[in-house]
């Protein structure tokens, strides 16, 4: 007789490890005839980066974002197939996109809700953005609003809207490291006074060029407000040309992003994001707070062996430019890594500190020197006055 598959070592249900580290998690199967044991992570589109080795175990090297998730172990022979699932955390990375977006149309407003997705070891705040369908060409995609959600809410009251106008809703987490992807846009419309209560909200799903009616699920802990009408606001048009001639040069300290200011422009930039993107992913804001007057930038938390894209995009208020050229960085063969954003001119902050502290010294060094003289010097004077008595 012949025996299916069985797991002598299964992995243990969840796995903390560091971006960048090396994370090895077993998986041993018996049988008659031996199993297969193969990896694959669920949800993965295409063939996922897993290594098996020579005892079936799963080898992650270097660790990176998006082999955070689930990932099943599956023994089979001809008999039968087995398959047993661990959790990877991949920790020291920017959020992942949330899920589950829900819009509740209200008078004039909108209640939106979510799913928090892994923080990446980090607490993580997420804002609403939102815009309208009622688009003035050429430059309609630059009217994105965004508003702070209060730390800890997974839910949101976007007042203050117009009536039977349908909105663009999106949301976006962001940590210590940088912001994560968007989530899907969810398209909903306010309701208006003449609206009847009995109507049907209406609430479309974008994630595909094939809008769709999804559910809409009301929650007892959401707020409900009745907001008088705004006065139709006047358009303006803005015009906000992107940052030109984005480069990126090697230093020994690490990648350095330079750029010239945006040619022409109906209002000055306030100041520009920068976005990235791995090996072809999505594209996540990076730095979303440079002052407008700085024109070079010492790019944050990149890992060794690894393909980067980089744009940098200028904003005023609520208005985002398009986005700068494209660079290409790789970071094979480099060594230094910086963890945070940094201008290239200004000195690392130990040696900083350390350079402070030795000035101190030596300026409390000097004052206790200068009154150590003096007094010496009085004591002197006052022996000779002596002697000459």
């Amino acid at each position: 007789l012949q025996d299916p598959p069985a797991f002598t070592v299964r992995p243990k249900e969840e796995y903390f490890q560091e971006v960048g580290r090396e994370l090895v998690i077993p998986c041993v199967a018996q049988g008659d005839p031996p199993p297969t044991v193969t990896w694959v992570k669920v949800g993965s589109v295409g063939k996922s980066s897993a290594q098996v080795d020579g005892n079936s175990s799963l080898v992650l090297h270097p660790l990176i974002k998006e082999q955070h998730g689930v990932w099943e172990c599956t023994a089979t022979n001809q008999v039968a197939s087995v398959t047993t699932a661990t959790s990877v955390h991949v920790l020291g990375t920017s959020p992942h996109a949330v899920t589950n977006v829900s819009v509740l149309p209200l008078l004039l407003a909108a209640n939106i809700s979510w799913e928090p997705g892994f923080d990446g070891g980090y607490f993580q705040r997420f804002s609403v953005w939102y815009t309208p369908l009622v688009r003035f060409p050429p430059r309609a995609h630059h009217d994105w609003v965004s508003l702070s959600v209060p730390a800890g809410a997974q839910h949101l009251l976007v007042e203050n809207l117009q009536p039977d106008t349908s909105y663009q809703f999106s949301v976006l987490a962001q940590n210590k490291l940088g912001s994560g992807p968007f989530s899907q846009i969810v398209t909903s419309v306010p309701r208006g006074k003449g609206s009847s209560l009995n109507t049907p909200p209406k609430c479309f799903h974008s994630g595909n060029s094939h809008s769709h009616l999804v559910s809409i699920h009301l929650f007892s802990g959401f707020p409900v407000t009745t907001v008088p009408p705004e006065p139709p606001a006047m358009t303006v048009h803005i015009f906000l040309s992107p940052p030109r001639a984005l480069r990126a040069n090697e230093s020994v300290r690490g990648v350095v992003l330079g750029w010239d200011p945006p040619a022409r422009a109906s209002v000055a930039p306030s100041g520009y994001a920068l976005e990235l993107r791995q090996d072809k992913g999505g594209w996540e804001v990076l730095e979303s707070s440079i002052p407008p007057t700085d024109t070079q930038l010492l790019v944050p938390g990149l890992i060794k062996d690894a393909f980067y894209e980089f744009r940098l995009v200028a904003f005023a208020g609520s208005y985002i430019s398009d986005p700068s050229n494209t660079v290409n960085v790789s970071t094979a063969g480099m060594e230094v890594y910086p963890s945070r954003t940094q201008l290239p001119e200004l000195l690392p902050q130990p040696v900083l500190a350390g350079l402070i502290g030795g000035i101190c010294f030596l300026s409390v060094a000097v004052i206790f020197s200068t009154m150590a003289a003096c007094i010496m010097n009085r004591r002197r004077a006052a022996r000779l006055r002596k002697r000459r008595r």
